[in-house]
């Protein structure tokens, strides 16, 4: 085993909570203050293995993955989708955190045949996505970059149209959006990096396949 620790990076919020009791059944136990919401020290050791966890922004985790920063992260694939990192490898589909990633209007706004529009002005935080998916349409996405807050860009005149991640809908509801069309359903995955693959591939091999175990057994 390498005497430097191996380190996997975790989103904060949602996905850490459900992470926890899956990091408990395949042997990764935290240090007591990754559980605490109201801590401000974003590294934390794990007890009885030779691995440190990172709580980052889930937009960060690819990044520290890509670039060998941390071997290992769990990243949702709307992420995963949006950056395209090739360093990266995605063995396991860990089946948390699902939502989906939609188009959403106004609620008195009529719906539109997509298909005619050439242009459409669209606020997101997921530029490259959503320039793809419109481009297939035949429609040139012109994308206004948010990292939140996306509900009042419509209200506020700033474009018609939103691309987010959309759970129970409750949220566009409240701002007086709709879906109109998704363009995936999102899930979170098990990330690791392709060299440290190679030069580290009994520990993080052994991670992936107690992983594995556990959601063949359903978690």
């Amino acid at each position: 085993m390498s005497a430097q620790p191996l380190v996997i990076a975790v989103p904060k919020g949602r996905i850490q909570e459900e992470l926890a009791p899956m990091f408990r059944k395949v042997g990764i136990n935290p240090e007591d203050a990754f559980f605490d919401d109201a801590e401000r020290q974003l590294q934390f050791a794990c007890k009885d293995s030779n691995i440190s966890l990172i709580r980052v922004r889930s937009f960060d985790v690819p990044t520290f993955v890509a670039f060998g920063a941390a071997h290992i992260g769990i990243a949702g694939s709307d992420v995963l989708m949006e950056f395209d990192y090739q360093d990266l490898y995605a063995p396991l589909n860990l089946d948390i955190g699902h939502c989906r990633l939609s188009v959403a209007q106004p609620e008195d706004l009529k719906d539109t045949d997509l298909s005619q529009l050439s242009h459409l002005r669209v606020a997101t935080k997921y530029p490259n996505i959503t320039r793809k998916y419109f481009a297939e349409l035949g429609i040139q996405a012109e994308c206004i970059k948010l990292n939140g807050a996306m509900e009042l860009a419509p209200k506020l005149g700033l474009a018609r149209h939103i691309v987010d991640l959309v759970s129970s809908g409750k949220t566009l509801k409240a701002n007086g959006l709709r879906e109109v069309k998704t363009i995936a359903d999102i899930s979170s995955r098990l990330i690791v990096n392709r060299a440290a693959f190679k030069t580290r591939s009994a520990e993080i091999g052994g991670i992936i396949e107690r992983f594995r175990q556990l959601l063949e057994k359903g978690a």
